[in-house]
């Protein structure tokens, strides 16, 4: 048999011991915040029926979705006719029924749909799982990673809104993350905005264009709607909207007075101004609001309020968290009239934030802090009656696993930072006395046996 390089594919990681610890810490505190809000957690399958998936993230989104190739029988049912056609995107299908979850929100819809008899609304749930995304790995951006999701369903009140962004602050205050900017925008001033300029029956490409303004920018943006039909009327007309300045009041002010009259787009903004309102009388801790006219989010399925978080000013990131409200979700999955708003935190890009700003508590990683030297079975096997005394008390020791020289065993503690270490072989035995060795000073003291116990769980 071949020898295999060990290696992992592109955009996926492996996790070392001070890794997860860090990993479990910032896990920790989002569970925290979200339960003290109110969340209850669920799971869902980390693969969903492909008719669940496809269709609800735009053709874009649907590009990037893992398709999970059938097996057995189920190969026959491929759609050969479609390949000959050169429908290339039918016959993909065709060879697949399952796929890796793309986001949390869909499989929430489809959960809230399918249990909707045994949930209580409105429903407030959080989750905490892994996702996959066909995407080009980069700084900060994963094929596979993990998405933190908090979510309202069964209620269309504005308070929703207010909540998700002061959950937003709790999070980021509790990790002494300051600076963090929150985007606003709603779809419906969007909606307004593609009326204005002409193309309301274009709203899709606009919002997917203009969604990618961050990373094409303003000439990319203006390139891709010529490439999908836009006028240059329409794209002049779309120029003041891209050239706002000022601060969240002056700037909403000034769409409102370009898109007067235009109904769906004064809805927008009422509702906008509501939230931002209600959160100026909040003590914000950790983030500040912009209006954000170009933000679009371009996933099909918000309808609302949408936001977008950013990093505080200096760290290279992207977007560390979003969210929006969605009106008709459920709806594709029989479910009607059942609105939902929820926001998602970046797991994976906050936590190199917060390395990058080195704000990771120093003590994290869950170490041993003693070890007993291995002396032979005598000395094991008395070692191993305080180590269960020891862990009874909740502190973590180990025993070296067999009677190897004393400078291999000391070298092993060295090296997993191990600060004490019991010395009791034969001759301590004989004395009833053990050694107790600071492996940060070198000092060393001697103890009776008998005090062991006590002695030791006064290092915790």
């Amino acid at each position: 048999m071949s020898t295999v390089k060990p290696s992992i594919p592109k955009g996926t990681r492996d996790f070392s011991p001070a890794v997860l610890s860090r990993r479990n810490y910032l896990k920790s505190q989002l569970t925290a915040a979200f339960e003290n809000f109110g969340f209850q957690p669920i799971e869902t399958p980390s693969f969903e029926r492909s008719e669940t998936l496809l269709g609800k993230y735009g053709e874009e989104g649907d590009r990037l979705i893992f398709k999970i190739l059938n097996s057995g029988d189920k190969v026959k049912n491929a759609d050969l006719e479609a390949l000959q056609n050169g429908e290339l995107s039918k016959f993909s299908n065709s060879l697949s029924q399952k796929a890796l979850r793309y986001d949390l929100t869909v499989p929430f819809a489809r959960y809230v749909a399918q249990y909707q008899n045994d949930i209580v609304f409105p429903f407030r749930r959080y989750q905490i799982q892994t996702v996959w995304r066909a995407d080009r790995p980069q700084h900060g951006r994963f094929q596979e990673f993990l998405q933190c999701d908090a979510d309202v369903v069964g209620e269309r009140s504005l308070w929703q809104e207010v909540e998700g962004v002061l959950l937003y602050d709790r999070v980021f205050s509790r990790l002494k993350l300051k600076g963090v900017q929150v985007h606003l925008n709603h779809r419906k001033i969007l909606a307004g905005i593609a009326q204005c300029i002409g193309a309301e029956s274009q709203l899709i490409n606009f919002t997917v264009a203009l969604d990618k303004l961050s990373k094409i920018g303003k000439d990319g943006v203006i390139k891709e709607l010529q490439s999908k039909g836009f006028s240059l009327d329409s794209i002049e007309r779309l120029q003041v909207f891209l050239s706002l300045e000022g601060d969240f009041e002056t700037q909403i002010s000034a769409v409102a007075n370009a898109l007067e009259g235009i109904e769906i787009a004064q809805e927008g903004i009422e509702e906008l101004k509501f939230i931002y309102d209600q959160l100026k009388r909040q003590s914000l801790h950790s983030v500040s609001l912009k209006f954000d006219v170009t933000l679009a989010r371009g996933l099909n399925y918000y309808t609302g309020l949408i936001l977008e978080v950013i990093p505080p000013e200096g760290v290279k990131m992207g977007s560390i968290g979003g969210g929006g409200r969605y009106d008709k979700l459920t709806d594709l999955f029989g479910l009607k009239n059942t609105s939902g708003f929820g926001i998602s935190f970046g797991f994976d890009r906050i936590y190199l934030v917060l390395e990058e700003l080195n704000l990771f508590p120093a003590t994290l990683e869950h170490k041993t802090q003693l070890m007993f030297l291995n002396f032979g079975d005598d000395s094991a096997s008395f070692c191993f009656d305080q180590m269960t005394k020891l862990r009874d008390q909740e502190f973590p020791c180990e025993l070296y696993p067999k009677p190897a020289k004393l400078k291999k065993q000391l070298n092993y503690a060295n090296q997993r930072s191990i600060p004490h270490v019991v010395i009791m072989g034969s001759e301590e035995m004989q004395k009833e006395v053990f050694v107790l060795k600071n492996m940060v000073t070198g000092s060393q003291t001697e103890h009776p046996i008998a005090q062991m116990q006590k002695i030791i769980e006064e290092l915790n």
